[in-house]
């Protein structure tokens, strides 16, 4: 890996990001080491992002959430308008105070939310119209209303109001979205309006590479914080994602702001993004998998519903220090899980969120240490892309 001396740094209004380790000049890789400032904390990137759609990550409380190592948090805007309702969380104190978490919050735009409703949404040029998942009750975004929403909750980080499709929609409704994202990403800079909130702006394109060199070059052009990379973590296969990072990362190459890919959350997928680029990720998936007992570990993941864990006495990693492994057996858990006990869903939420976050941090300390990406053959393996352990499935 060539070293580099040089550094680079973006100072917004509320944000700043410094680039402390550039990628290589031997063009070998794209990732590269950062330091978001929010106004709640600093963020070291690359980072990830656990999901508390609800201002909650599932089943953990904020000091475990803080305990597996994670920096920053995500909550949901669509579902905090509709329950309990953003000016309520705004009485109560803002978001921060509402669900007890000190760290910095991102909240999406509430647009995947919304115009994935399929036949309870109608989108025009203005915005969408929706019936709620909950009770039925009808409602309407804008881009002034996602930021009005956004500001009442008090996130450290808004994001703009966007149109996403699947990568596999048609070309003709992938141009329709994608020049509408770009429409409602200048009304939500011109709404958003709160002076201690940071805005990132999404790109969007799908798979087409004339519509996503568009859509970079237009979102960057505009004075947002933070640059999202949205529209993928879908139904692309990782082929196909990977060719879409290609493209557009080195369109930002120049630019220091953060660049953030909604939607990705396992570890091998994780690490192809990184090594593309990208900086900041979120996704449900830890916590969501850790509810059907499948626990990560290096090369692969363990399912504890089968049957020979039930005589295991042994962690479910030796080296991870989670409350799950430095307290109970691979028997125990399996017992969790076939009673139903809620306890198995939050130790295998713990786990999963401290190995995701810890490999993370092994990814930082190889780009410091300059030795990525050689190292990446052996952080596939701990990530399950290679090769799995006896009773350890691989990842897909």
């Amino acid at each position: 890996m060539t070293p580099v001396a040089s550094t680079s740094s973006f100072r917004g209004r509320v944000a700043s990001y410094d680039v402390l380790v550039p990628p290589p000049t031997d063009g070998s890789t794209r990732g590269r080491v950062g330091r978001l400032h929010l106004p709640h904390g600093v963020v070291e990137t690359p980072q990830f992002m656990p999901v508390g759609t609800n201002a909650t990550v599932k089943a953990l409380d904020p000091d475990e959430i803080a305990a597996a190592g994670a920096t920053i948090v995500l909550a949901n805007t669509y579902h905090l308008y509709l329950r309990p309702g953003h000016e309520r969380i705004r009485r109560l104190g803002g978001l921060h105070r509402f669900m007890a978490w000190d760290r910095p919050i991102l909240t999406d735009s509430g647009g995947f939310q919304v115009v994935s409703l399929g036949d309870l949404r109608v989108v025009d040029d203005d915005g969408v119209t929706f019936r709620s998942h909950l009770d039925g009750s009808v409602h309407r975004f804008t881009p002034e209303h996602a930021m009005a929403v956004q500001e009442a909750l008090g996130a450290d980080v808004a994001v703009a109001f966007d149109q996403p499709v699947t990568p596999l929609s048609p070309l003709p409704v992938v141009a329709d979205a994608t020049a509408r994202t770009h429409r409602w990403a200048e009304r939500s800079l011109a709404a958003h309006a709160r002076d201690d909130q940071a805005l990132f702006g999404v790109i969007q394109g799908g798979l087409d590479p004339d519509l996503r060199t568009a859509s970079t070059r237009f979102i960057a052009g505009l004075p947002f914080d933070g640059l999202n990379i949205g529209g993928l973590a879908g139904d692309e296969t990782a082929e196909q994602r990977n060719a879409t990072l290609d493209l557009v990362v080195p369109l930002l190459a120049g630019d220091p702001r953060p660049r953030y890919l909604m939607g990705l959350g396992s570890p091998s997928d994780l690490l192809e993004a990184v090594h593309r680029g990208v900086d900041l990720f979120d996704s449900v998936l830890p916590a969501r998998v850790a509810r059907n007992g499948q626990f990560w570990v290096p090369g692969g993941r363990l399912n504890i519903r089968n049957q020979q864990f039930m005589d295991d006495p042994g962690p479910i990693q030796d080296d991870c220090p989670c409350l799950a492994c430095r307290r109970f057996s691979r028997a125990y858990l399996a017992h969790l899980f076939r009673a139903r006990e809620l306890l198995g869903y939050r130790l295998a939420t713990c786990h999963n969120l401290t190995f995701t976050l810890d490999f993370m941090a092994r990814i930082r300390a190889s780009i410091r240490a300059g030795t990525f990406p050689a190292t990446m053959s052996g952080l596939r393996v701990r990530a399950g892309r290679v090769s799995g352990g006896e009773g350890v499935e691989k990842s897909a």
